[in-house]
Order: C-alpha cells, then structure tokens, then sequence
C-alpha cells in the first residue's frame, strides 16, 4: 500500500518522498510507500489535482492522495487574504473541495521545503550554520526573503557559489534529521501526522 505525492519541482521529487518516508517508517510497523507524481509547476498541479487524484485513487494499493505545494508562489488566493495562515487555510479548503474526496489531502510547505532545512543548522557549512541558527521558527521566514532565498544568498556570500536547489537540496535533505525538521516545523508536522494517521488507519 502507498500515498501518492504530488510535488511540483525536482527538489521535491528527488529529495522529499524519501525524506518523509524516513520519519514514516521509524513510527509504523511495516514500511510505508510514497510514490512521488511531479507537474510542471504549480499552475498544472492545481489544474490537473482533481482528475489525476481521482485517476490514483481508484487504484486498490493508493490509500491516500497528499498534494505539496510552497506556500510562496502560487497567485490563487483572494485580494483580500494576505497572511500566511489565512493563505494556508484557505488555499488547503477550496483545493480539497475541487478534489471532492476525502482521501484527499492537499497541504502547503511554508513558505517552502527549505524551510525544513533551516530546521538543523548542523547539515550546512558552519559560516552558514551561524545564521541558521539565529533562525529560531523556520516556517515564519517570509514572503520577503523565502528560504531558498536566503539560502542563495548564504552560500554566496560564504563560497562565492549560489545555493543549488536541486543538487545541494539533495545533499542536504539526505543530512537532515526528519525528526528534528518536524520538532521544528508545526506545519511539516501536520502533514507528516495526517500521513501517519493515513498508514495506521489501512494497518501499517
């Protein structure tokens, strides 16, 4: 039995599902599966969610459909809902709604899986850990200087070499404790508790 993630870029197909699957092997009986579908951004993601959930679903071994999205990027929301919270929690609804099935889960990364990294100052190098570990709630990085950003701007100042998302992500996310990053990251963490919730329910 597995949950079918859908993410929307190469860091997250290369270096998430395993990443979650390492905290949701350590708390369940037998391993779960996590099969990662990737779109084109976050546009297609939206517009196609709907249909190929439904495609997934009616599989007998897909026991759940979780849809990741940064919180930083997609233009959807209203004029008038500007906060992080209310972006989270309005997008997620209307998302699921469309979906219309409740092995349905679509959930965000504030403001994006960087921000998991930013959890552990000790998987980056220590003229960046330095600041990393002013960084005391990683998910409240902003809209202003996401972490991606911030770590670009890190690792050119240190190195004089920008931040490769998908190649350093790689690197990091291997490094990086899941149990720490959701110690640290309320929002990963309810992913990762609706996920296991979703296992031990079908027997895992």
């Amino acid at each position: 039995m597995k949950i079918v993630l859908f993410v929307e870029g190469l860091t997250e197909r290369k270096a998430v599902p395993q990443f979650l699957k390492r905290w949701l092997d350590s708390q369940t009986t037998r391993p779960v599966g996590i099969q990662p579908v990737r779109f084109e951004g976050w546009p297609e993601l939206i517009n196609d969610s709907p249909k190929k959930a439904r495609m997934y679903l009616s599989s007998r071994d897909v026991i759940a459909v979780v849809a990741l999205l940064d919180l930083y990027g997609p233009q959807i929301y209203p004029q008038h809902i500007d906060t992080a919270s209310q972006r989270y929690d309005w997008a997620k609804h209307d998302l699921e709604r469309k979906v219309g099935d409740a092995r349905f889960f679509q959930f965000f990364v504030v403001h994006e899986v960087e921000a998991w990294l930013l959890s552990d100052q000790s998987i980056f190098p220590r003229d960046i850990a330095a600041t990393v570990a002013r960084l005391q709630r990683p998910e409240e990085v902003d809209f202003e200087e996401p972490p991606a950003k911030l770590l670009k701007r890190l690792y050119k100042a240190s190195s004089g070499h920008a931040y490769k998302k998908v190649t350093q992500g790689q690197q990091l996310f291997k490094k990086l404790d899941p149990a720490i990053a959701y110690n640290q990251c309320p929002r990963l963490k309810d992913l990762l508790d609706k996920m296991l919730e979703v296992a031990r329910q079908n027997g895992l």
